[in-house]
């Protein structure tokens, strides 16, 4: 009877292994303009991108001010009231309650397949200790990528935050600085940093990709090419395997010409368009419908797909923003139908962003997240030059504990049967 229970529990493990194997996500590639899986069969990637979580934006939680309106500014602050080792252990804690186990049952409920990672380099990086990494430098990405498999979504891994800034915006986690550029030591050590990503991650089907720098508009397109095919050539010296994204310039992708043409394989190029925001139109059906439907004298998805075919290069839409302020109804509406356009070409694409929160709370007419703190579930705002430490220990904690309210519409939406058509009012 022992050695048959015995016997019964080695079974019923070696099942459970089996079974873990076999969900193990397969590793993707793009061939042409095709994301496509290890059987040659195209791939829908629908997705979201875990903004603030890595990098903090700190309009996405509440807390933006004129001093401390960046994540080195922050650091710093903390540094000088705590000391460093305080401001690791603070960070450690807003991390560990940004994303929480409830967000990743949560994206399974939106049908997304997909979630883009920013990361600033120093989770990776001992920022003390160059080329070295920290101690606790995979726990994040480790994290991040097996809560995913674990539900069918695969990992895009963006480096949002290069050492010395790769533009002048406060998104590279250091506002005003943008001396990535202009920096051997700096773009050497960012090829190091992608080197031990590569190698860490190489046979790991579940990371779909390496978007190997965020928005990098600091310099010239032209440069920007050259400096990005220096560290195409350095990942691909550690993994064959993985689709590496490049990042386009605000001016386009012209400047990279065809990557076929230059020896690069596997890739794609990576834009963020935004139709009603940041000077394109505003929020509403006209802006969308022209973006999608190719009506109108503007940018559109034909004339990208067109260039692309030329490239003959797959294509990530990184960032994109369909819901907010267009009310409940119309932004569940228009990111369904965004979602499926972007499909139906053969893209991957990640929405900005799954959270955001605020000092009031509630979607309202919709804000940028797929979640934000329910109507009075309030965030309150900080002066972290001033705050307690136990002010914002307990702020941090409750970035994780706040009730929720989803933007249930864009759920319906993103699971309903039949797609709406919300250009046809």
């Amino acid at each position: 009877m022992l050695m048959k229970r015995w016997l019964s529990t080695v079974l019923l493990l070696a099942g459970a292994a089996h079974a873990q194997a076999q969900a193990a996500l397969p590793m993707l590639h793009t061939e042409g303009t095709k994301w496509l899986d290890a059987d040659g069969k195209q791939t829908a990637l629908r997705g979201v991108n875990l903004g603030n979580y890595l990098i903090q934006e700190f309009w996405m939680m509440g807390q933006e001010t004129k001093a401390v309106d960046d994540q080195c500014k922050l650091e710093a602050v903390l540094d000088q009231r705590f000391g460093y080792e305080e401001r690791q252990r603070l960070y450690g804690l807003f991390r560990d309650n940004w994303i929480k186990p409830r967000d990743w049952d949560m994206l399974p409920q939106m049908n997304l397949n997909l979630v883009r990672l920013p990361f600033i380099y120093s989770v990776i990086e001992d920022e003390k200790n160059p080329r070295h990494l920290r101690a606790d430098a995979w726990k994040y990405l480790d994290s991040v990528i097996d809560e995913a498999e674990k539900r069918g979504i695969y990992v895009i891994l963006d480096l949002h935050g290069a050492v010395g800034s790769q533009g002048w915006e406060h998104h590279s986690g250091c506002a005003g600085q943008n001396k990535y550029w202009d920096s051997a030591e700096y773009q050497e050590r960012t090829i190091w940093l992608w080197q031990q990503i590569a190698a860490r991650y190489k046979d790991r089907g579940a990371v779909a990709g390496y978007s190997i720098l965020n928005e990098p508009w600091g310099t010239t397109p032209e440069n920007l090419a050259v400096v990005m095919g220096t560290l195409y050539k350095a990942i691909r010296e550690v993994d064959q395997n993985h689709v590496i994204i490049l990042p386009g310039h605000n001016k386009g992708i012209d400047a990279y010409g065809k990557p076929s043409d230059h020896g690069m394989r596997n890739v794609a190029f990576e834009m963020h368009p935004y139709p009603g925001h940041f000077g394109w139109g505003k929020p509403g059906l006209a802006v969308h419908k022209g973006w999608l439907q190719c009506s109108g004298d503007g940018d559109n998805v034909c004339k990208w797909q067109a260039k692309l075919e030329g490239l003959n290069t797959a294509f990530f839409v990184g960032e994109f923003q369909p819901w907010a302020f267009m009310g409940a109804e119309n932004g569940g509406q228009v990111t369904r139908v965004t979602y499926d356009t972007y499909v139906a070409k053969g893209w991957a694409s990640t929405a900005w962003a799954y959270k955001v929160v605020t000092n009031k709370g509630g979607q309202g007419k919709g804000t940028w997240g797929l979640v934000t703190n329910a109507p009075g579930a309030a965030i309150p705002k900080l002066d972290f030059t001033k705050a307690s430490l136990a002010d914002i220990e307990k702020l941090f904690r409750l970035f994780g504990s706040v009730p929720y309210q989803p933007q249930q519409t864009a759920i319906k939406w993103m699971n309903a049967t039949v797609p709406p058509t919300p250009f046809a009012k």
